[in-house]
C-alpha cells in the first residue's frame, strides 16, 4: 500500500476575480435555461472551468472566456438532455413488488425484536424490560439499582441503540463480517460523534457492504441535527444536493456573504463530482465550525483508487483516471483550509474549511 497526505492554505486570489464575474454568468444562463435549479448547477459547473484556467488565463482574457465557457456548458446541456429524451422508451420501470402478507411481517418482526432481546446483557434487557413493558421510570429504576436516575437514562439510551443494531441484524439474518462492524454500527445507533470518529464509522461504512446497508436505518432513527449534514455521494443528483446543502448550512452562519456561499458550493460540487467520476462512491459530510471561530468543515471521504501522487494531483492541469482529477487544484483556491489523506487501493478523504470574515 502506498498512502499521502498533503495539508495546504489555499492560495490568496484567484477566487475574487472568478466570483466577480458570477452576476454576468447568472445572467448568460438564465437567458438560454429557464429552470432555476438546473440554471444555478450550469453556473457553478461554469465556475468551475474558469476557476481551474484562471492561471492559465490572462487577467483580461479571464471575462470573454468564462462568456465562452458558459454557452459551451450549455450547449452541452442541451445536447445531453436530447440524448436523454431520444432514449427514453429504453428505461424499464422496475416496480417494486407487493409486501408480503401483514400477519406474517408481524410474525418475523416479533421474532427478530425477541431475538434481538437475547443478544443484550442481562442487565441491560431487565432495564429496557422495566422501563418499556412496565412503565418503570428512571427514578425508580435507579432507587432500586442504588444509582442514579441520569445513569440509568444513560444506561436505556445505550442499550436501545445495540437493540436497534441486533434488531437489523436478526430481521435481515446477517452476521457481521469483521470484528469492528458492531462497534461502528452501535455508535452510528447512538449518535455518539465522537465514537464516530474513534472507530472511523465513515471509513468502515465504505468498505464494508453490510454495514452500509443497515446504517441506513439507524441514521434515520438518530435524532436530526441541525449543525451537520451527511450525503451519500453516487450519482449526479447527490451532487446537487451536497451542494445545495453546505450553501444551506453555511448560510445558517450568518456570516457568509453571497459570494462566500457560492464559493462554498462550488467547491463541494467539485470534490463530490470527482468521487462520482473517480470513486462511484462516497460521502459528504458538512458540519459547522464554531471555536474557536465560525465556519464550515467539508469532509468528503471515499474508497476509491486512491491517489498516488498526491502533490501532483493538485497541480493545474494534471488529470488521471487514477484518482482525484483537475477538481482538487480548484476546490483548494476556493476554501482557506484544504487537507488530503489518500491510500492507494483504499481510497482518498479531502477535508477543507472555509472560515467567516477570513478574506
Amino acid at each position: 500500500m502506498e498512502a499521502a497526505e498533503y495539508v495546504a492554505e489555499s492560495p490568496a486570489g484567484g477566487p475574487d476575480a472568478v466570483a466577480a464575474l458570477l452576476p454576468m454568468v447568472r445572467r448568460i444562463v438564465a437567458a438560454r435555461v429557464a429552470d432555476a435549479t438546473a440554471a444555478e448547477d450550469l453556473v457553478q459547473e461554469t465556475l468551475v472551468r474558469v476557476l481551474t484556467a484562471s492561471g492559465r488565463v490572462e487577467p483580461g482574457m479571464l471575462e470573454p472566456y468564462a462568456i465562452a465557457t458558459a454557452r459551451n456548458v450549455v450547449a452541452t446541456s442541451w445536447r445531453e438532455q436530447d440524448r436523454q429524451r431520444r432514449n427514453q422508451h429504453r428505461v424499464v420501470d422496475l416496480r417494486v413488488p407487493d409486501p408480503p402478507d401483514g400477519e406474517l411481517l408481524a410474525a418475523e418482526e416479533r421474532s427478530a425484536v425477541a431475538e434481538a432481546l437475547t443478544r443484550l446483557s442481562e442487565r441491560d434487557r431487565q432495564a429496557l424490560l422495566e422501563h418499556e413493558v412496565s412503565g418503570r421510570d428512571t427514578r425508580a429504576l435507579a432507587t432500586e439499582l442504588g444509582s442514579t436516575a441520569g445513569a440509568v437514562a444513560a444506561q436505556l439510551h445505550r442499550a436501545r441503540a445495540r437493540l436497534r443494531v441486533e434488531y437489523l441484524l436478526a430481521r435481515d439474518r446477517v452476521e457481521p463480517p469483521t470484528e469492528r462492524c458492531r462497534p461502528v454500527l452501535f455508535a452510528l445507533s447512538s449518535g455518539d460523534r465522537r465514537r464516530q470518529r474513534e472507530v472511523d464509522a465513515g471509513r468502515h461504512l465504505l468498505e464494508c457492504d453490510v454495514c452500509a446497508t443497515l446504517s441506513q436505518p439507524l441514521l434515520e432513527r438518530a435524532p436530526q441535527r441541525d449543525d451537520e449534514v451527511r450525503i451519500a455521494i453516487g450519482a449526479d443528483a447527490d451532487v446537487v444536493a451536497a451542494r445545495q446543502a453546505a450553501r444551506d448550512l453555511a448560510g445558517r452562519l450568518g456570516c457568509f456573504s453571497a459570494t462566500d456561499l457560492t464559493l462554498i458550493a462550488t467547491a463541494v460540487s467539485e470534490v463530490t463530482r470527482n468521487i462520482v467520476k473517480f470513486a462511484g462512491s462516497g460521502e459528504v459530510v458538512v458540519e459547522v465550525l464554531d471555536h474557536p471561530r465560525k465556519g464550515v468543515q467539508v469532509t468528503a471521504r471515499d474508497a476509491g483508487p486512491g491517489i498516488p501522487d498526491v502533490e501532483r494531483a493538485l497541480q493545474d492541469g494534471y488529470s488521471t483516471y487514477a484518482g482525484l482529477g483537475l477538481g482538487l487544484p480548484g476546490a483548494r483556491r476556493l476554501m482557506d483550509e484544504f487537507a488530503i489523506a489518500s491510500e492507494v487501493g483504499r481510497g482518498t478523504t479531502v477535508t477543507m474549511t472555509r472560515w467567516c470574515g477570513q478574506r
